[in-house]
């Protein structure tokens, strides 16, 4: 199409701005829709990435169960509990294991530093939990295998801990008393608290606010019970080249078999959590973007309307330009420019709108919005099929008036 004609179809919409202002609406309305709904799928995608990352997507996690003690007692008869020699067995027997890390929580009686008081969660870990975790250090350092091996009296502590303890000083070569332990800060996380602290029932982020010991010196340094698990969780990473899920039902198993079947403990597959997290986030999308489509619908329907409502009130100037030598292709082509026309400006103005409704939303809910150009060509270029198609059949009505009886017409 020429811009000739582009320009004629402008100036014969502009005739009509109240009716052509209606037909847009529903243009802008389904577009706007579409936009909104994709750009916060995106965002919930992505944000589900970042917080399974957290737990490590190549990550099997076992956690032990917290137990009433009555019932743990029960436990014990058969169970020792999770401990660093089911890490042992499992680095030997799963298929793909990279790498083990370790936790253990200490009892916090209290967190000192200078004159201030506070509580907090305390673990023991090893090296390589800061690497399962996806932990960066920001100020200092993380631990080193001299820490365990000389039981250092060091730690590393989450960002929003630092700044409860802290303030503005520097944490690093301070001292702090954690329990009756003195402790020297070599290393402040970098703050992840940003963003949802939750994903799938399991909480994140809380790294934040923990202070870690090396694997070594907590054991040694501090109190436990002969009841308690020796090891509250065990992170076994993959090489990347397994399946985690084949992975987890090897562990499993070797867990069941060394804890005498004894409910004890809990498996947790990040990627499988992620998994479920998009297949429930498709299905919202498809019933969102479906619904949205209907609006869109609607507004080529609104668009065939105006169409053939123009058809019969420029019955007479259709037939006076066939008369004059114009061909069934001119006409057709007159009439879906304005169909184009249409649905053009019903995308770009849906487009925005849908940006701001997307912001909106984001803001309201807490949810998170991200762009990808594809959803954004898909929006456009439906409402602009959408609009075509139902610009073809009142276009070939136009097309097919026998030339006499329109200029015959009252129109």
């Amino acid at each position: 199409m020429n811009r000739a004609l582009i320009l004629e179809a402008v100036v014969e919409l502009k005739r009509r701005k109240l009716r052509t202002g209606l037909t847009l609406l529903g243009m802008i309305f389904g577009v706007a829709a579409i936009v909104a709904m994709l750009a916060v799928g995106e965002g919930s995608k992505r944000e589900a990435l970042r917080l399974v990352a957290e737990l490590g997507l190549n990550n099997v996690i076992v956690e032990s169960k917290t137990i009433p003690t009555d019932k743990l007692k029960e436990i014990r008869t058969r169970s020792l509990g999770l401990s660093a020699a089911d890490a042992t067995a499992a680095m030997a027997v799963v298929p793909g294991a990279q790498s083990v890390a370790l936790k253990k929580e200490i009892k916090v009686d209290q967190l000192v530093f200078q004159s201030s008081i506070e509580q907090g969660r305390a673990f023991a870990v090893s090296t390589s939990y800061a690497e399962h975790g996806g932990l960066q250090v920001t100020n200092g350092r993380w631990f080193v295998n001299e820490d365990g091996d000389t039981l250092a009296p060091v730690c590393v502590i989450g960002a929003r801990l630092a700044k409860t303890l802290f303030g503005d000083i520097n944490p690093v070569g301070e001292r702090i008393k954690l329990n009756h332990t003195w402790l020297e800060v070599v290393g402040v996380l970098a703050d992840r608290s940003a963003g949802k602290s939750e994903f799938e029932g399991i909480k994140l982020g809380l790294d934040d606010e923990r202070l870690f010991v090396p694997w070594e010196s907590g054991r040694a340094r501090f109190f436990f019970t002969q009841i308690e698990d020796e090891v509250d969780g065990i992170s076994l990473r993959l090489d990347g080249k397994s399946a985690p899920d084949s992975a987890a039902r090897v562990l499993q198993t070797l867990i069941q078999q060394r804890h005498a079947g004894a409910d004890d403990t809990n498996l947790i597959v990040p990627m499988g959590l992620y998994r479920q997290n998009q297949q429930t986030q498709k299905i919202f999308t498809i019933v969102m973007s479906s619904i949205a489509a209907v609006s869109l619908l609607v507004g080529g329907i609104g668009i065939m309307n105006i169409m053939l409502a123009n058809v019969l009130e420029r019955r007479r100037e259709i037939g006076l330009k066939r008369a004059l030598g114009a061909r069934r292709r001119d006409v057709v082509e007159q009439f879906l420019a304005e169909a184009l026309v249409i649905a053009v400006s019903g995308a770009l103005l849906g487009l925005l709108l849908g940006i701001i409704a997307a912001y909106s939303i984001a803001s309201l809910a807490g949810w998170s919005v991200a762009w990808s150009p594809l959803s954004l060509f898909t929006a456009v270029a439906m409402c602009v099929a959408v609009g075509l198609v139902f610009g073809v059949f009142p276009a070939k009505q136009a097309s097919t008036l026998d030339p006499i009886a329109a200029l015959r017409s009252d129109g």
